[in-house]
C-alpha cells in the first residue's frame, strides 16, 4: 500500500476508532421505590385502607399467625401498643398462612381469636402472602429494603417502620417484642416526647 493510501486509510479510520472510545450513555435511572405510605391493604373487617392512615407514626409491622409457637408474642405486641400508643406508635398486624398453614382460619376467627384471648386493641387486617410469587406489595416493599432486605423466615418477624416511611429496623421471631433491642429502637424512632409509662 502505498504512503497516500496509508494516509487516506488512517483518516477514514480515525472518526471512527474515537467513536469507539465515547463513553456510554448514562443509565436510565431506576424508579424510585414507592413510599410505604401508598400501601393499599385491608382491614381484618374487610375495609380497603392504606399506610397514609398511620402516616407520621412510628408502626411495628408483624406477620402473626394464631397456631405458632411465637403466638403468645401477642400479649407483648398489646403491651408495647399500650406503653407508646399516646407518643405516636402503633403496632399492624398481618396474619399469614406461610409457614406450615399455622394460620388456617378465617378473618372473623382470627379476630376473635386475638381479641378474645390475648385482648388485643392494636389494628389487625386481613391475612395476606408475605412471601412467595403472590407476596403483598407491603411485603415487597419491607423485604427488599436495602439493609433490611431478605424472605421473611417465620411468623411474628417485626418490621419498624418511622413516621416518614422509612424501615429502620428488623428483628426475627425469636425476638420478643419486649426484648431490650426493640424497646430501644423504638425509643429512638419516636418523636421527642414525655417519657414513657412503665410496663
Amino acid at each position: 500500500m502505498t504512503i497516500p493510501a496509508r494516509i487516506l486509510t488512517l483518516t477514514l479510520l480515525l472518526p471512527l476508532l474515537a467513536c469507539s472510545k465515547q463513553p456510554p450513555p448514562p443509565a436510565m435511572p431506576s424508579a424510585p421505590p414507592r413510599p410505604i405510605h401508598e400501601v393499599q391493604v385491608t382491614t381484618i373487617d374487610g375495609a380497603p385502607t392504606s399506610l397514609a392512615a398511620w402516616k407520621g407514626k412510628t408502626l411495628l409491622i408483624v406477620n402473626t399467625a394464631s397456631r405458632c409457637g411465637f403466638t403468645p408474642q401477642y400479649e407483648g405486641l398489646e403491651a408495647l401498643y399500650q406503653r407508646y400508643r399516646d407518643r405516636g406508635f402503633v403496632v399492624l398486624a398481618f396474619p399469614s398462612n406461610d409457614f406450615l398453614g399455622q394460620e388456617p382460619g378465617s378473618n372473623e376467627e382470627i379476630k376473635s381469636f386475638c381479641e378474645t384471648r390475648f385482648k388485643t386493641t392494636f389494628p389487625l387486617f386481613s391475612k395476606i402472602r408475605v412471601k412467595g410469587d403472590d407476596q403483598h406489595p407491603l411485603y415487597a416493599l419491607l423485604t427488599r429494603t436495602p439493609g433490611y432486605e431478605g424472605e421473611v423466615g417465620w411468623n411474628f418477624t417485626k418490621f419498624l417502620v418511622d413516621g416518614e416511611g422509612h424501615v429502620v429496623g428488623r428483628f426475627p421471631s425469636k425476638v420478643a417484642p419486649l426484648d431490650e433491642a426493640v424497646i430501644s429502637a423504638i425509643e429512638r424512632s419516636l418523636p421527642p416526647s414525655s417519657a414513657a409509662a412503665p410496663l
